[in-house]
């Protein structure tokens, strides 16, 4: 004889889609200033950009999106964007690690110093930069017998973008190493896989989408840097020009409509390279 359970079934155990429905239904007044709030402050602004930028005819719309100087400065933003975030995903990773796993002097001072490009204005973060890496300072004079110039060049662009956007990294991955236990490194160890193995089978899989975020964020925040990047740089197209800068070049020069035909690529540029980061996240997902 089969025995009904009485137990209800959790709420986990609900597709995402009624879960969302139920929201909808049962907090209306919470989704209504949530959709007044969203209009507002990103679908309303990026209609109107989409609109002042179809003032360009479809001819006027791609010369002025694929001008020389404008693909010179996608390649600068875009590709130095992507290195950068690429080399915080590993060095981030590296120091939450140190930060979550050992106990050494002085810890809470850097594991605090690790959120100073969030505080600190970028503008003097390039200031500072570009007074540590020039020829004169205390780290670029060390290269500048090996003929390696670093602030004013699209090095010193890629070492901006590097220090406002490590923090996202250690951030997003530090509270998922935190929750590790290390009873399961232990069993591995026990059942004779090696520390690179434990690391690799064990530990990296649920980290991979922390990390997966955190290098999206980094991405995201090094693609629109302004402040910090405009000090560090010599501003010379077709070397370090950005195209942040760019879209301030045609705003002075009161090209509104092509400032925004050069936002409007830069968007859909972005959207295009955070949908495959979002992807990647997906597909790291399926470990948890």
């Amino acid at each position: 004889m089969a025995v009904l359970s009485s137990k209800k079934p959790s709420q986990s155990d609900t597709p995402a889609w009624r879960q969302f429905l139920s929201v909808l239904i049962g907090n209306s007044w919470a989704w209504r200033i949530s959709v007044i709030y969203l209009t507002g402050m990103l679908i309303i602004p990026i209609i109107a950009m989409f609109l002042k930028s179809s003032s360009e005819s479809p001819a006027d719309f791609w010369i002025i999106a694929t001008s020389p100087m404008a693909l010179s400065a996608y390649d600068v933003t875009f590709t130095t964007s992507l290195v950068t975030a690429l080399v915080n995903g590993v060095f981030g990773t590296l120091l939450a690690w140190v930060l979550v796993r050992y106990d050494f002097p002085f810890k809470k001072l850097i594991d605090a110093s690790v959120d100073l490009p969030f505080a600190l204005p970028t503008a003097v973060a390039g200031l500072t930069l570009a007074t540590v890496y020039s020829e004169n300072g205390w780290i670029g004079q060390l290269f500048t017998p090996f003929g390696i110039k670093i602030s004013f060049t699209r090095v010193g662009v890629g070492i901006a973008m590097t220090f406002i956007s490590l923090s996202f990294v250690v951030r997003t991955v530090q509270p998922v190493l935190q929750e590790l236990e290390k009873d399961i490194e232990e069993a591995a160890w026990s059942l004779g896989a090696s520390q690179f193995q434990t690391f690799v089978r064990v530990i990296l899989p649920p980290l991979l989408p922390s990390i997966l975020t955190g290098v999206a964020l980094g991405f995201s925040r090094a693609v629109g840097e302004f402040g910090s990047t405009v000090i560090i740089f010599s501003n010379t197209p077709f070397e370090d020009l950005i195209a942040p800068v760019l879209i301030f070049q045609r705003l002075e020069q009161y090209d509104y409509s092509g400032a925004t035909v050069i936002g409007v690529v830069m968007l859909l540029i972005s959207l295009i390279l955070l949908l495959a980061i979002n992807l990647l996240q997906a597909w790291g997902r399926r470990y948890d």
